[in-house]
């Protein structure tokens, strides 16, 4: 009997080195409770961080603030392109040897307000006179290839604006040109 309680003593002893085992290694209720509040924690803070970086947080709270930019942004009032055709110009071009080489060219101007009209017909002389003489000194070569064009149309673009100051030409459109 003694062997018995001996034996039944070892093992309770046993048993209950087993039992506080578990304790000492997982740590308990305490320590699970505490990451999961950890991992909680980071979840939360994670799901804001994401709404705050794609603007859901924005379009929450600062409703009337963006309804009120967008009706600022949007333009007051939109003016349909006014064309003004200029009349047709015909110089000979700069050439070297006997044979005359001409240039018969019809623009049209895009202006940027209807009100700039009265503007460049009084200084419609001056915007003549800055062409033709840009134009007589041009060359055959100058004209020829897609490059030639857009060379013409961006110097003959800067001579009306700087004639027509302050009223603002936005493009130089060619109608007709003639090269003979």
């Amino acid at each position: 009997m003694a062997e018995d309680l001996e034996d039944d003593f070892e093992e309770g002893e046993a048993s209950d080195e087993l039992e506080s085992v578990p304790e000492r290694r997982g740590g308990g209720p305490n320590r699970k409770k505490l990451i999961l509040v950890v991992v909680l924690i980071l979840v939360v803070v994670g799901a804001a961080g994401a709404l705050y970086f794609t603007g859901v947080f924005d379009s929450l709270f600062h409703s009337t603030k963006s309804e009120k930019k967008v009706e600022e942004e949007k333009p007051k009032e939109v003016h349909a392109a006014v064309f003004y055709d200029l009349p047709e110009i015909l110089v000979n071009l700069n050439t070297s040897g006997r044979k005359q080489n001409f240039l018969k060219i019809r623009i049209s101007l895009e202006l940027e307000s209807p009100l700039d009209v009265s503007k460049i017909e009084g200084v419609m002389p001056r915007i003549i006179d800055n062409f033709q003489v840009y134009l007589r000194e041009l060359r055959i070569e100058d004209l020829q290839g897609s490059a030639g064009m857009l060379r013409l149309r961006e110097e003959l673009l800067t001579r009306v604006n700087n004639a027509v100051k302050p009223a603002k030409v936005n493009d130089v459109l060619f109608k007709e040109m003639l090269v003979q």
